[in-house]
């Protein structure tokens, strides 16, 4: 099988998106030198950033296709005008895996897009400007015209086939594996065992309800002002300018630190350092940060809301986003005492891996080049 995915969304920072793609391409090509005997190549596209130079040392047997197209001309002409076909960039392949819910136009492969989250539907006018443009209005067709939908968890995957009107079947769930550098992370851990932070890790936009955040650790601070300082990790954006100026004023001055984009290195050293992972967010199509704190020995605590109910198990004790008393009491008690909850993590954490991720994207690539062979598409939902 000739299996070409999309790397775009990793090729400056990696984010979550970009993790996880990268990851499965790394997974993918590992498994097809094992057993599979599969051909993986990815695609990036960009005027002026190029890949890694290391991307090839860390992935050998990937071709990479590296187009030197401006991104915001060709995501226009394949959104809106689903030209050009991808083999006039990158060749003939048997399936093509777009990394966001719109194709990637293709005149002979079967077809994936992926959809982590709805919050473009939701709340598109917080999106980018390319995002606000297309795909409220054409994620839609393009998930119905696709040969199949990968998705990151079973609460993303009723998400799609309910709102979408996608058929279950042509939705595949692949969700993402503990990082490889976790166990680097635990031992330093174990090493040093003093705490200097507690971590919020993610892109600070609406949805990730950092508001009630800072006022849980407002009202922990009121009770213990010896508490650990709180460190906001993650892309600013302009939903965040009000929890920055909030930030500045007491009692919250001098106790909060917003770094903005962190990469892989300082990410595992916040880890390292974490008395604990909160994020409370509303919508999370799965919720990475929190894989990746549980799989280092970090106690989470997460909202109700989304994946992270399905995604923490037995880890955490979910509690509503709009709860502040909630995180609150959970931050306190987690500030006197680990309850268990870091090796609770450790265990919940052993059950994803990137090798089931691939194998999961394996299996949809087949059952899309399947679909295609068919001539049938994934349509609506059948009532």
């Amino acid at each position: 099988m000739r299996i070409l995915v999309d790397y775009r969304p990793a090729l400056r920072e990696r984010t979550g998106v970009g993790e996880f793609v990268h990851e499965l391409v790394k997974a993918l090509s590992a498994q097809a030198d094992r057993d599979a005997g599969d051909q993986v190549a990815i695609f990036t596209s960009s005027w002026k950033d190029r890949p890694a130079p290391a991307l090839g040392a860390e992935m050998p047997s990937v071709h990479i296709h590296d187009a030197r197209v401006p991104v915001r001309i060709l995501a226009w002409a394949w959104n809106r005008l689903q030209w050009p076909p991808i083999e006039l960039i990158a060749g003939a392949h048997d399936v093509v895996h777009s990394q966001s819910p719109l194709l990637i136009p293709s005149a002979a492969a079967a077809q994936i897009v992926t959809i982590h989250d709805l919050d473009f539907l939701r709340h598109a006018d917080q999106m980018s400007a390319e995002i606000r443009r297309d795909y409220p209005a054409l994620a839609r067709s393009h998930a119905a015209r696709a040969h199949g939908v990968i998705v990151s968890s079973q609460y993303a995957a009723g998400e799609v086939t309910r709102e979408l009107q996608i058929d279950p079947a042509r939705v595949h769930v692949c969700p993402p594996g503990r990082p490889d550098w976790a166990d680097e992370v635990r031992v330093r851990r174990e090493q040093s065992p003093r705490r200097k932070h507690i971590l919020f890790m993610g892109t600070l936009s609406l949805r990730k309800n950092v508001g009630t955040l800072l006022e849980a650790y407002a009202r922990v601070r009121a009770s213990r002002p010896d508490a650990l300082p709180l460190v906001l990790a993650g892309h600013r954006t302009p939903a965040s300018e009000r929890w920055e100026a909030r930030c500045g004023e007491a009692p919250l001055k001098g106790h909060v630190t917003i770094t903005g984009y962190v990469d892989s290195a300082r990410k595992t050293d916040l880890y390292a350092d974490a008395a604990m992972l909160v994020l409370p967010s509303y919508e999370e199509g799965f919720g990475l940060p929190v894989l990746e704190a549980m799989s280092c020995g970090v106690p989470v605590i997460v909202s109700s809301r989304g994946a992270l109910p399905e995604v923490a198990g037995a880890a955490a004790s979910p509690i509503d986003p709009d709860d502040a008393d909630g995180f609150a009491r959970a931050m306190a008690a987690l500030l006197d005492r680990d309850e268990g909850a870091g090796a609770r993590g450790i265990e919940r954490a052993g059950e994803y891996s990137w090798t089931a991720c691939a194998a999961a994207a394996r299996r949809a690539y087949q059952s899309a080049i399947e679909v295609r062979r068919r001539g049938s598409r994934s349509g609506a939902a059948s009532s």
